[in-house]
Parts: C-alpha cells; sequence; structure tokens
C-alpha cells in the first residue's frame, strides 16, 4: 500500500507570547484534495496556527512543512502554493472587482493578458459578472467575501488556507460560499478551514481537530466524533408542569435532563426502537398528556460542549 503523502504536516508546534503559551505543541495532518477544519473556542489557537501555517507568524518550536516546503526556512516558496483567505475582506474598496483581481494577478507577475483572463474566470466562477465592474466598496458582505476568495486563488494554488470565510455573512451568502468550497475540493484543492459554525465543518469537513487551551483534544470524522458523545436522545414535551412532574417520576433514572419552560424531559436512547416504544409505553399506560416527541441524535455542538465545556464560538 502506497505511503500516504500529507500536503500540510505540523509536527510538536508552540507559540508563546511572553508567559502566554498558546500553542502548546499542536500536531496535524491534511492529506491532498481534502479539508481539515480546527474548532475551538476563543482563544484556543486556531488564528494562531493559520497565521504561522501562511508565513505570517514566527513560532518557537516544531515542524511545519507545506507542499514540502519548511515554513521556517522556505517561506518565500510556501506563498508560491498557498492561498489564504482571513475573517475580513482584504480588497481594495475603491478599485472594482475586476481590478483587484488583475492587479493581484500582476502581484503574481503573470502577464496583462493573463491576469485579465483569469480575474474574467473567476468573476464567472464567483458569480460577480454583474458587479464586476463596480467599486467593491459598494458590495454586500457576501460578494465582499467571494471577491476576497477570489482573489486568493487568482495563482491557482493548490492549498487553501480559509481562516473563518463565512463570519458574519447571512444564511443563503454561507451557502453559496459551501458550494465555491465543495467545488475546490472537487478540483483538487487542499484546504485547512477554520470556523465559528459546527455545521460548517459537519458540511465541509473530511477531518476535523478540535483544539483547546494550544492542544488538540479530539480529532476525527465528523462521525466519530459524535460517536464519542454517546447516545442518540429522546425528547418528550407535555402539556403542562403537572405532566411534566409525573413523566418525571415514571420515568426516574432514564431522564437525563428536563426543561421545564418547555414542559419537556430528554431520555437517552441506547436500541432506538425499543427504549422508545418502552418509554411511551411506561407515559400511555400512567395516562400522562404527551403533545410532542424527537429523536436527536449527538450533534458537533455536543461534541464542543462535551469536549470543551463551552459554548460554541470562533476565535476572533
Amino acid at each position: 500500500m502506497p505511503k500516504k503523502y500529507y500536503v500540510i504536516e505540523v509536527k510538536n508546534l508552540t507559540k508563546s507570547y511572553g508567559v502566554n503559551k498558546v500553542l502548546r505543541g499542536i500536531n496535524l495532518k491534511v492529506e491532498r484534495g481534502t479539508m481539515l477544519a480546527l474548532l475551538g473556542p476563543n482563544g484556543a489557537g486556531k488564528t494562531t496556527t493559520v497565521r504561522i501555517l501562511s508565513t505570517l507568524l514566527k513560532f518557537d518550536d516544531g515542524l511545519v512543512i507545506v507542499e514540502g516546503f519548511n515554513v521556517a526556512k522556505d517561506a518565500d516558496k510556501v506563498r508560491s502554493v498557498i492561498g489564504l483567505t482571513g475573517q475580513s475582506a482584504a480588497v481594495d474598496e475603491l478599485l472594482t472587482g475586476r481590478e483587484n483581481l488583475v492587479m493581484m494577478g500582476r502581484l503574481y507577475r503573470l502577464t496583462k493578458r493573463s491576469a485579465i483572463a483569469r480575474a474574467n474566470e473567476l468573476i464567472e466562477e464567483f458569480d460577480l459578472v454583474d458587479a464586476a465592474d463596480r467599486q467593491a466598496k459598494t458590495y454586500s458582505g457576501g460578494m465582499r467575501r467571494r471577491l476576497d476568495l477570489a482573489v486568493s486563488l487568482i495563482a491557482t494554488p493548490p492549498v487553501i488556507f480559509l481562516d473563518e470565510p463565512t463570519t458574519g455573512l447571512d444564511p443563503r451568502s454561507r451557502i453559496a460560499m459551501w458550494h465555491i468550497i465543495k467545488n475546490l475540493m472537487a478540483n483538487g484543492t487542499t484546504i485547512l478551514l477554520t470556523t465559528q459554525y459546527l455545521e460548517e465543518a459537519d458540511q465541509l469537513a473530511d477531518q476535523i481537530i478540535v483544539i483547546d487551551g494550544g492542544k488538540v483534544i479530539a480529532e476525527g470524522t465528523a462521525k466519530e466524533l459524535k460517536g464519542k458523545v454517546g447516545k442518540d436522545r429522546l425528547e418528550l414535551t407535555f402539556a403542562d408542569d403537572k405532566a411534566l412532574v409525573a413523566a418525571q417520576k415514571v420515568l426516574g433514572g432514564d431522564v437525563t435532563s428536563f426543561n421545564q419552560k418547555e414542559h419537556s424531559v430528554t431520555v437517552a436512547i441506547n436500541d432506538t426502537n425499543e427504549d422508545i416504544k418502552r418509554a411511551l409505553d411506561i407515559i400511555s399506560k400512567k395516562k400522562i398528556e404527551l403533545i410532542a416527541m424527537a429523536v436527536h441524535k449527538p450533534t458537533l455542538d455536543d461534541v464542543f460542549l462535551s469536549l470543551t465545556g463551552k459554548e460554541k464560538k470562533g476565535e476572533k
């Protein structure tokens, strides 16, 4: 079996600001044409990791390799094979979308003709045709983010770093960006993503790493991480407080949580069919008025909260 080739490889990465240890030995690997998502609470070290990988920030110790180049020794070579989209759009607002793209193409030493041709390709691909010749300052948030990502792709880099690329976008614009990102992956681009939207990692990433306090605390596919949280949950909603109290009493130790405001209880289930039938039989036998039920599978939100003990929120 051929040895796996990792486009991005990080070993024992550390970074401190004085006595503040931001990264405490991060390890990660990303195969070609796949996406790794970094999740973690505020201050976990996600953006610091991306800044180091993209040569914008020096690190204290460890090994960082991108497309075979050592980030510490070959920063210029690394920059030639990567694209970076940060948390805010890095475009010149006084230039049009087309001018931004052509300018960046010229900075990458494309000929004028090649830069214009590449700009036209990206304008079409990123659905910016109607706005191409307007100043970027007139663009909506979603259009600016699309332009920003297009700018980072002007030289068709094989590796892209996306640092919270959809932050602040409305749901429609976010889904449009997901579509663009999926197309990049389908064409063989390798992507490292940080995101504050767990649904985003669930939808896009092949592998997920959860970091907290500058350390990796969990890694795997979305399915594997959800499996670590444990069981499915049955949520039962009752008519009033009296029914809720009665249900808590008869279900006893099966109840894992309750919501008095919503008049609901949650029951952990192992065998979905049998456990649901058993809980409903108990409720029916005692003639407790049930008004709704739902089965919930573990989500990345559950994983995040279970591992970090914190609400999901991205690093700013």
